[in-house]
């Protein structure tokens, strides 16, 4: 695969799907990096590609349950401690056919192959953002502005079937995930993930610093 940020030339140079989320006064808040990085058009089929490491990984026994339970459906959660000051590649690809975003996540790990996580996020929904993970498992996401960082939060989890959504019950809900996009200059940036259970507290959190692709 040849990856690549080059426009297409018959997209707009400019992505405004997330600046429409935030909101002009929202979105004049982030850094320019952040508003770079996720206000450009990439190359229908195309790829952006950021290179890093995983700074810090956390799970308490319930985290380390859940993760490993979710690998029945496809592994969207990090489940392997020793991924931690591994190599890591997060790979953005515009969708051919809709209006989206594939996402893939590469975890090094101490032995084995990396883990791979896969997603796709489509500007859709009730909050204007979804993202499915597989199986017909989705979260509905808000974006915000904290502390100049770029937030998702997720609003609630929900089964795609048949075209139909139909909500997860908050109380059999895996819990509140943050996902965080915070500038460090330079052409870096941390990717923070949070994830935090009413009653189990913080399940799960992970860190990792990536750098902008070289072109």
């Amino acid at each position: 695969m040849q990856f690549q940020n080059i426009p297409h030339p018959d997209l707009p140079l400019e992505d405004h799907r997330f600046s429409k989320l935030l909101g002009r006064k929202n979105w004049a808040k982030l850094p320019p990096a952040i508003r770079r990085r996720f206000g450009k058009r990439v190359h229908r089929g195309g790829s952006v590609v950021y290179r890093g490491v995983v700074t810090r990984m956390k799970m308490n026994p319930a985290g380390r349950l859940l993760a490993h339970a979710a690998r029945l459906i496809g592994a969207p959660l990090p489940y392997d401690l020793s991924c931690l000051g591994k190599p890591a590649v997060v790979i953005v690809t515009e969708d051919i056919a809709g209006n989206g975003q594939f996402w893939i996540r590469q975890y090094g790990r101490a032995s084995g192959f990396p883990q791979m996580i896969h997603s796709s996020k489509r500007f859709a929904g009730p909050t204007g953002l979804e993202e499915y993970i597989g199986f017909g498992i989705g979260m509905a996401l808000k974006v915000s502005v904290e502390a100049s960082a770029l937030l998702f939060k997720s609003d609630h989890y929900f089964l795609s079937v048949f075209g139909r959504h139909l909500r997860i019950p908050r109380l059999v809900a895996p819990g509140a995930l943050v996902i965080g996009h915070h500038d460090l200059g330079a052409g870096k940036f941390r990717f923070s993930m949070r994830l935090d259970h009413k009653i189990l507290g913080n399940i799960l959190s992970q860190d990792a610093v990536f750098e902008d692709v070289k072109q």
